[in-house]
C-alpha cells in the first residue's frame, strides 16, 4: 500500500527561495486549532497536543482503510487586535506586539478524502480514551489565500523580522498590500531543531 506524502505530492507548496517571491496555491484543505499566547507557553502546546493527536487518529483510521498519509508540516497563521495595536506594518508587529497577544491558528494540511464526520468520530475517541480535552476544538477548514509574497526564512524566530523586512520592500517595490494573516511553515521540528538551524517558510497574502 503506498502511503499519501503530501509534503511530496505538493512539492512547490513546501518549498521556498531565500528571497521573495509572488505564489499562489488554490483552495487547501487543513486540520486547524485556534488559541492565543505565548508559543513557548503551556496553551500552545496544549493546542499542539491536541492537533497532533487527532491528526494521528485520523492518519490510523484511514490506515485500515488503505488511504494511509503521511502526517504533514506544522503551520500557523498569526495575527493580532488591530485596534489596539494599529498602524503597524508586516515586519514592526512581531517585536511591537508581546507574544502574550498574539492569535494563533495552528494548520496540518490533509487529504481531501477526510471526511467531516470521521473527524467527528476520530475527535470523540481522543476525547475519550486520550482525555485531551482540547481535542474538541480541532476542525476541518478548507481556504484560499489567493496571492502570496513568500521566501524562506534559516535561523531563530527572533530574527524573523530581517526576512520580514525584506518581504516587506518586495511588496512596497509591486505596489502588494497586506491580504489576510502572517502565515509560516514549519519545514523543522522546532521542538528539537537546534534554532540557528530552522527553516521556516514565511508567507504575507496580498493583493
Amino acid at each position: 500500500m503506498e502511503k499519501l506524502d503530501l509534503t511530496k505530492t505538493f512539492k512547490e507548496y513546501y518549498s521556498a527561495k531565500p528571497h521573495a517571491e509572488l505564489v499562489d496555491f488554490g483552495e487547501i484543505h487543513y486540520l486547524s486549532i485556534d488559541g492565543k499566547g505565548d508559543p513557548s507557553g503551556d496553551g500552545f502546546a496544549l493546542s499542539l497536543q491536541a492537533l497532533y493527536s487527532v491528526a494521528y487518529a485520523l492518519k490510523f483510521y484511514y490506515k485500515a482503510k488503505s488511504l494511509d498519509f503521511v502526517v504533514a508540516k506544522l503551520e500557523g497563521l498569526w495575527w493580532y487586535d488591530e485596534v489596539v495595536y494599529k498602524g503597524l506594518t508586516v515586519d514592526s508587529a512581531p517585536t511591537s506586539v508581546p507574544r502574550s497577544e498574539w492569535f494563533y491558528r495552528l494548520l496540518i494540511r490533509i487529504p481531501e478524502y477526510v471526511d467531516g464526520d470521521v473527524l467527528t468520530l476520530i475527535i470523540d475517541k481522543v476525547f475519550t480514551e486520550k482525555k485531551i480535552l482540547l481535542a474538541k476544538q480541532v476542525a476541518i477548514i478548507k481556504f484560499n489565500e489567493g496571492k502570496v509574497v513568500q521566501m524562506l526564512h534559516v535561523g531563530s524566530f527572533d530574527r524573523e523580522q530581517e526576512s520580514l523586512l525584506l518581504l516587506q520592500e518586495f511588496m512596497r517595490q509591486h505596489g502588494l498590500s497586506r491580504n489576510g494573516l502572517h502565515h509560516e511553515v514549519y519545514l523543522s521540528d522546532f521542538r528539537k531543531t537546534p534554532s540557528e538551524r530552522l527553516r521556516t517558510i514565511l508567507r504575507e497574502p496580498v493583493k
